[in-house]
C-alpha cells in the first residue's frame, strides 16, 4: 500500500486528491515564505522551495487553455470541485503541441481503487481527455496522438508537423487503465551517461515525454550531493574537505552507489547550490504532474575518518570497485547512524520537498558487510527512513545477486519495491521465490553506458511481462525503464512503457507495424518494410545472456582480435546484420512528404549509422587475415576501406544534433563560474566518455570506453585516430619485418579528455544524402565480397 500524506497546500482553491502520488492535499491558508521553506510538498499547489515550475503550472496560459476543462470536470468530482488542478498538464501540452493544445479539454477525475486510467472522446477539433492525474491526462493525449491522430512523439524524434490543423475526431470512447501501479523510469547511471549538465528545460521536456508514455515515478539524483554536504558538516567535516570528497556531476551516480568518491572534483559551493536548485525544480515539476520524484535515500556512505570524528560510530571499509577506492560504510545498527540519517533527510526534505519513494542499494557490486549483520542493517536503514518519512517505499535495484534473501529478511517487504534490471536478460527467473514475495517491477537495461547501438529484447518483453503478471501469487507490481543512458532507441521506450497500459499481451509484429504507420506521420509501405526488418533483426534479440545489443568495433581499443568496445558488452553480433541494411534501403524509399519529419531524419541517420557500424565486424577479420598472411597490398586496401568508412561515419553522425559531441561539452562548461571550473567540468564530461577514470580504473579495471558512442567529434578525434595509429604500426611491422610498436592508449585518450578544443553544436550535411552514400558503400562492398568469394571458389 502507498502511504497517503495529508498536507495543507498553498494557493489550493479546492480539495486536491493526487492519487498518483499518494498525497491528499487540503486547502489551507497561504503560509509565509519562511514557513513555506520548511513545508512538506506533495501537490501541484505546494511545490519545493525555489521551484520555478509553479510559474507555468498556474500562469495565464494555463488559465486560458483550461477554463473549460475545469468547468467540465466539476461533475466528475465530489462537492462540484475538480479532483486536481489540470493546469500543469495544460502547460506541458502547450509546450509540446503549441497552438493545437487548445483543441484538447483536460478533465480531472478522481482515481478509483483500481488505479490510474484515462479516456478519450470528442469531435474534430474538440478532443476531451479524462484522466486521474495531470500526468495521466498527458498519457491520454499521448495515446490519442499515436492511436487516433497517427503521429509519433518519441524520445527522440517526432512527426508532429504532420498533424492536421484540425485534429481528427475520436471514434467513440477509448479507455485505458494501468495494469500496474508502479511505472518507474531512470537508472542510477542515467544522469552520468545521458548528460549531467542539462538545464531545466531539457529535464522538463523529458519528464513531459515520460508522462505522455504513462510513467509515474522518476528517479531524481540531480543535486543529491546537497544533503550529504550540509548534513556532514554537523558531524566533524568542513566544507572544503567535503567538496573534495564529492565527485564531478558526471560521476556522481557511482558515488551514490558507494562505488567511488572524489573523482573529477573538487566541486564548488556554487555548483552544489546550482545543482540543488535544479533538482528541486525537477522534483517540483514531477509533483505538479502528479508523478512521484524518487530521491536517493541514506544508507551509510561516509567520508574517510568518520569513526575517528564521531565517537561510537563504526565504519566498514568497502575495499575497491574496479580500481577506485570505495567510500566507507557507516554501520546502520550503531548509535550514530540514526542521527546522521535524520540530519540527511531533514536537509533533503527542506531543499527538495516531500516524497514517499527513496532509492538505496546496500553493498552494490561487491560491497562488503564486514562484521555487520546485513538483515539488522537493512532493518535499521528502513527504520530511519520510516522515522523521517512515515510509510515511505524503499526502492532497490534488482541487479546481480542483490537484493539478497538475507537483506530482505530484515525489512518490511510490503514497503519495498525492487526495480528488476534483469527481467529480460536471463531465463528461468522466479522473482517471487527469489525475493520472497517482495513487490517488484519488470525492468530492462537495454542500453549500457549510453551506447548508440540499435536494438532491444522486445520479443522477451511482449511474451514475458503479462505472463509474469498473470501467474498465481505474482508479486509483479510495475515496470521499470532502466537503460543506463536515455535518448536513443525510441521504439524500445515506446513499446516498453506501453506494457503497463495494455490489458493483454502485445502482438510484437502488429505493434511494430502500427509504429511504422505513425512514426513518420502516415502509413508508407517502405517504412513498414523497414520496421519489419528492424523488428526481425535488432529488436528481436533473445534472452539468456544479454539485454543489450553489441557495441561498435569502430569505438574499440584497436586490436586485430577486438570483439567489443566496452569490457562488458556482447562479443558478437546478436542479430543478422543484413536486416539493418535492408531496413536502410527501405527507409531511403519512404515518400518525400514523410522525409521532412524529425523522426524520419533521426531514424535514417541512426539506421545508416548502425548498418555502417556492423560492417566493421566484417572488415576487421579480413584485415587480420591479410596481416597474418603478410599480404601488404591486401592489408592496405582493407585499411583504406576501414578508414573511409570511419570518415563517412563521422560525417553521417554530424548531420543530426542528437549525435553531436559539441552540446555535451558546451553544457558542461556552461556550469562553471570561472575558467578553472569550466575546464574541470569539461574534463568530467570528456573523461566519462573515454577513459572514465584514472589509469588504474581505466586500464586494469577495464572502464575505458564503457560509455562509447558514435558521436561526431568522438569518431573523428578519438576513435579514427586510434585506429589510424594502430594500422600504421602494423603497416610498419609488415614493411620492416618487426613486431608492431606498442601504443599507450590511455595516454592518448587522457590527453584528449584533458583538452579543450571546441566542437560544433549544430549539425551539418544532408542526412538523406549521407545515408544514401552509406547505402552505396555497403552495396559496393557486398558486391566486391561476392566476386571475391567466387574467385576463391574458382581457384
Amino acid at each position: 500500500m502507498r502511504h497517503h500524506l495529508v498536507l495543507r497546500c498553498r494557493r489550493a482553491p479546492a480539495a486536491l486528491v493526487l492519487a498518483a502520488t499518494g498525497v491528499l492535499c487540503l486547502p489551507g491558508p497561504t503560509p509565509s515564505t519562511a514557513a513555506a521553506d520548511h513545508m512538506p510538498v506533495g501537490s501541484s499547489a505546494a511545490r519545493s522551495p525555489g521551484s520555478a515550475s509553479a510559474g507555468p503550472a498556474s500562469s495565464a496560459s494555463a488559465s486560458a487553455g483550461s477554463a473549460s476543462a475545469v468547468s467540465a470536470s466539476s461533475a466528475s468530482a465530489s462537492a462540484g470541485r475538480p479532483a486536481f488542478d489540470p493546469a500543469p498538464a495544460r502547460a506541458s501540452l502547450e509546450r509540446l503541441l503549441g497552438p493545437r493544445a487548445a483543441q484538447f479539454s483536460l478533465v480531472p477525475v478522481e482515481e478509483p481503487t483500481s488505479g490510474a486510467s484515462f479516456s478519450l472522446s470528442g469531435t474534430a477539433g474538440a478532443i476531451q481527455v479524462r484522466g486521474t492525474s495531470p500526468g495521466t491526462l498527458l498519457t491520454g493525449v499521448g495515446w490519442y496522438l499515436k492511436r487516433v491522430a497517427g503521429v509519433d512523439i518519441g524520445w527522440p524524434g517526432d512527426s508532429l508537423d504532420r498533424l492536421p490543423a484540425t485534429l481528427p475526431a475520436v471514434p467513440g470512447t477509448l479507455t485505458r487503465s494501468a495494469t500496474v501501479p508502479h511505472r518507474y523510469a531512470l537508472n542510477d547511471t542515467d544522469e552520468g551517461y545521458t548528460g549531467a549538465y542539462r538545464d531545466f528545460a531539457s529535464y522538463r521536456h523529458e519528464i513531459d515525454l515520460m508522462a505522455l508514455h504513462g510513467v509515474n515515478e522518476v528517479f531524481v539524483p540531480t543535486g543529491a550531493e546537497y544533503p550529504y554536504y550540509r548534513a556532514l558538516q554537523e558531524f566533524g567535516y568542513d566544507a572544503e574537505e567535503l567538496r573534495r570528497w564529492i565527485p564531478g556531476p558526471a560521476h556522481q551516480g557511482w558515488w551514490l552507489l558507494q562505488n567511488i568518491s572524489g573523482f573529477a572534483g573538487p566541486v564548488s559551493e556554487q555548483l552544489i547550490e546550482a545543482r540543488a536548485a535544479l533538482g528541486s525544480r525537477i522534483a517540483g515539476h514531477l509533483r505538479s504532474l502528479g508523478m512521484t520524484p524518487v530521491l536517493p535515500g541514506f544508507f551509510g556512505t561516509v567520508p574517510p575518518d568518520f569513526a575517528a570524528r564521531n565517537p561510537g560510530a563504526v565504519t566498514v571499509p568497502q575495499g575497491r570497485w574496479v580500481g577506485f577506492d570505495r567510500p566507507d560504510w557507516l554501520d546502520p545498527t550503531g548509535p550514530v547512524f540514526d542521527r546522521l540519517a535524520a540530519a540527511y533527510y531533514r536537509v533533503q526534505e527542506r531543499r527538495f520537498g516531500e516524497t514517499d519513494m527513496f532509492k538505496m542499494d546496500l553493498l552494490h557490486e561487491g560491497g562488503t558487510p564486514g562484521p555487520v549483520d546485513v538483515a539488522g542493517a537493512a532493518g535499521a536503514v528502513q527504520r530511519t527512513l520510516e522515522s523521517a518519512h512515515p510509510g515511505a517505499t524503499w526502492v532497490m535495484l534488482g541487479w546481480q545477486r542483490n537484493p539478497t534473501a538475507t537483506l530482505l529478511s530484515g525489512v518490511d517487504r510490503s514497503r519495498v519495491l525492487i526495480v528488476d534490471g534483469l527481467s529480460d536478460r536471463h531465463d528461468s527467473l522466479d522473482r517471487e521465490t527469489q525475493w520472497g514475495g517482495t513487490p517488484y517491477a519488470f525492468g530492462s537495461i537495454a542500453n549500457f553506458g549510453g551506447h548508440t547501438s540499435l536494438g532491444a529484447n522486445t520479443g522477451v518483453w511482449t511474451s514475458r511481462f503479462h505472463a509474469w503478471l498473470a501467474k498465481p501469487g505474482s508479486a509483479l507490481r510495475g515496470i521499470a525503464h532502466l537503460p543506463e543512458g536515455t535518448g536513443g532507441n525510441p521504439a524500445a521506450f515506446d513499446l516498453f512503457t506501453e506494457l503497463a497500459w495494455q490489458p493483454d499481451p502485445i502482438d510484437q509484429r502488429a505493434w511494430f507495424a502500427a509504429y511504422a504507420a505513425r512514426r513518420y506521420g502516415g502509413p508508407d509501405p517502405h517504412a513498414a518494410a523497414a520496421w519489419e526488418q528492424l523488428r526481425l533483426g535488432p529488436y528481436s534479440t533473445p534472452s539468456g545472456t544479454w539485454s543489450e545489443p553489441q557495441d561498435s568495433l569502430f569505438a574499440a581499443r584497436p586490436s586485430l582480435t577486438a570483439a567489443r568496445a566496452a569490457r562488458w558488452s556482447p562479443t558478437a553480433m546478436r542479430y543478422d546484420a543484413a536486416a539493418v541494411e535492408r531496413a536502410l534501403a527501405e527507409l531511403l524509399q519512404v515518400a518525400p512528404e514523410l522525409r521532412t519529419t524529425d523522426a524520419y531524419r533521426f531514424d535514417l541517420v541512426d539506421v545508416a549509422r548502425q548498418a555502417l557500424t556492423n560492417r566493421g565486424r566484417v572488415l576487421l577479420p579480413r584485415i587480420r587475415a591479410a596481416y597474418e598472411a603478410k599480404d601488404l597490398a591486401g592489408f592496405r586496401a582493407l585499411v583504406r576501406e576501414w578508414n573511409a568508412d570511419m570518415e563517412l561515419l563521422g560525417r553521417l553522425v554530424g548531420s543530426d544534433r542528437r549525435f553531436l559531441l559539441g552540446p555535451w561539452l558546451a553544457d558542461a562548461r556552461s556550469w562553471g563560474a570561472d575558467p578553472a571550473e569550466r575546464d574541470r567540468l569539461e574534463y568530467d564530461a570528456r573523461s566519462i566518455l573515454t577513459t572514465w577514470g584514472d589509469r588504474g580504473p581505466s586500464e586494469a579495471g577495464g572502464l575505458h570506453d564503457y560509455a562509447n558512442r558514435e558521436w561526431a567529434g568522438l569518431v573523428k578525434d578519438v576513435y579514427a585516430p586510434r585506429w589510424a595509429a594502430y594500422f600504421a604500426s602494423l603497416d610498419s611491422a609488415l614493411v620492416n619485418g618487426k613486431d608492431p610498436v606498442a601504443i599507450d592508449w590511455f595516454a592518448r585518450d587522457d590527453a584528449w579528455a584533458r583538452g579543450h578544443e571546441p566542437y560544433p553544436t549544430a549539425p551539418s550535411g544532408d542526412p538523406v544524402a549521407l545515408a544514401g552514400e552509406v547505402r552505396e558503400v555497403l552495396a559496393i562492398s557486398s558486391t566486391a565480397e561476392r566476386f571475391g568469394a567466387l574467385a576463391r571458389t574458382d581457384s
